[in-house]
């Protein structure tokens, strides 16, 4: 469906060129959506699968230990949309300070990804609202490196930017000028928080979504942030108890379509076709989701059976394995400090692990080696063939 506008254009000048600038209008959108049989039905659908994930969520016994993971899945998918080539295993293995298989940079960048939505998190859990402060704040953490200083992390952009192309003349969308962010941001920052009337949870976050990306408050970032967004405001606004849901990895799979629906919205007011899209990708986001967390539980299960049979090096190896659930990718020492066992009975337990087939030495060198619980991690990475 295709509208006018969803806002007005300004025309600005910028590095030496007249160019329009959009200003979108305050959500909700005006006119109002038109709800198909269709689109309710996958917003429906969407919510069934959101409920399945966080019914799991209250009911697995390592609940906290696949958070730990499908968080650090949600920060690797959202930066390689942006071109950061670091994978999950590299993130790990740079979070134990061994080197990654990309350049360093990489693996750091989605570690601070990581560090944004905990930091969302943290702040909403204690009380702060969903706010321009709280984004500030996990922005602020996601450009926390001498690279992002001349960003103005944590920070409002005052100049003007553009996307795409190679200056303002030729680019894909010109985001509104720096004066006109205020009145934007409090807009916006009182949809969040359902002013002046409610909008349900699911419809909130897909509509916070592309206006987020079209004001475009900061110098950089914005395409990590207002991902994380989406995921911040579903526990936010109770839908999840816990940021199960990686919404990264169905944007990644459709890219380009990504790119053309928040477009579609802007220069025509195609809001429905969005929508659509969004309900879509949380559906099988969620379901993935769950299908993941699944076989995750059925390999643990299975591998815990097996530990149990070695008898009196049973237990030391279980406390070990369990480590390995948060932490699959680990060396020697790091499983010290996680499990409060000696050096020795660590040792030992990897030992029963990798004669098991639990987990296996990824280093080959006599000191500092590192251990995979591989099977865990190709698990947890995998990422299903889109279908056709």
């Amino acid at each position: 469906m295709h509208r006018t506008p969803p806002g007005t254009y300004v025309e600005v000048a910028t590095a030496g060129e007249r160019v329009r600038a959009f200003v979108p209008a305050p959500l909700p959108p005006d006119p109002p959506l038109v709800w198909s049989p269709a689109l309710r039905r996958r917003f429906d659908d969407a919510l069934v699968a959101l409920g399945r994930l966080d019914a799991l969520t209250a009911h697995l016994p390592n609940a906290s230990l696949l958070l730990y993971s499908f968080v650090r899945k949600e920060a690797v998918l959202s930066s390689q949309i942006e071109g950061t080539q670091s994978s999950l295993a590299d993130l790990l293995l740079y979070e134990i300070d061994e080197q990654p298989g990309v350049p360093v940079e990489d693996a750091r960048e989605v570690s601070r990804c990581v560090a944004a939505l905990e930091n969302g998190l943290a702040a909403l859990r204690g009380g702060l609202p969903l706010s321009m402060r709280l984004l500030r704040g996990m922005h602020g953490t996601l450009l926390a490196h001498p690279g992002g200083r001349g960003k103005t992390p944590g920070e409002v952009r005052r100049s003007q930017v553009w996307i795409g192309g190679t200056r303002p003349g030729n680019a894909a969308f010109v985001p509104p000028p720096a004066p006109a962010l205020a009145g934007c941001l409090a807009s916006f920052e009182r949809f969040l928080n359902d002013e002046p009337e409610p909008t349900p949870p699911l419809l909130k976050a897909a509509l916070a979504h592309v206006q987020f990306e079209t004001i475009h408050p900061f110098l950089d970032g914005n395409g990590r942030i207002g991902r994380l967004l989406i995921v911040v405001q579903l526990v936010a606004d109770g839908v999840l108890r816990a940021p199960m849901l990686y919404p990264s990895l169905y944007f990644k799979t459709h890219r380009a379509l990504y790119y053309e629906l928040l477009n579609e919205v802007r220069l025509h007011g195609d809001w429905e076709r969005w929508l659509d899209f969004f309900a879509e990708g949380v559906e099988v986001s969620a379901t993935q989701a769950v299908a993941s967390a699944n076989a995750l539980l059925a390999l643990v299960n299975a591998d815990r059976d097996r530990i149990a049979g070695l008898g009196r090096a049973a237990r030391s190896a279980l406390v070990v394995h369990q480590a390995l659930q948060r932490q699959p990718i680990a060396t020697a020492a790091t499983l010290v400090k996680a499990t409060a066992l000696t050096a020795a009975t660590v040792n030992k337990s990897l030992a029963h692990l990798e004669h098991l087939g639990v987990v296996a030495e990824l280093t080959n060198r006599q000191r500092g080696r590192v251990f995979s619980y591989r099977r865990y991690v190709d698990e947890l990475a995998a990422e299903p063939e889109p279908a056709s």
